[in-house]
């Protein structure tokens, strides 16, 4: 996975933590999250607060 593969990276934080407020992840963390998924292979330095933002919005439909 890459970092503008959004709703993959949604799907995979969904199954990984289903009881974690989405709306009160600190970015810091979310970004940590993300690398720490299986199959995650992007450069760190490609991530940005718009890719974050995305994800986070993509994991609260995921939810829904």
């Amino acid at each position: 996975m890459r970092w503008t593969d959004i709703y993959d990276i949604a799907i995979e934080l969904e199954d990984a933590r289903p009881d974690q407020d989405i709306l009160k992840v600190r970015f810091t963390d979310l970004w940590q999250w993300v690398q720490d998924l299986p199959g995650f292979e992007d450069d760190p330095k490609k991530s940005s607060e718009k890719i974050l933002e995305a994800i986070q919005m993509a994991w609260l439909d995921e939810r829904d």
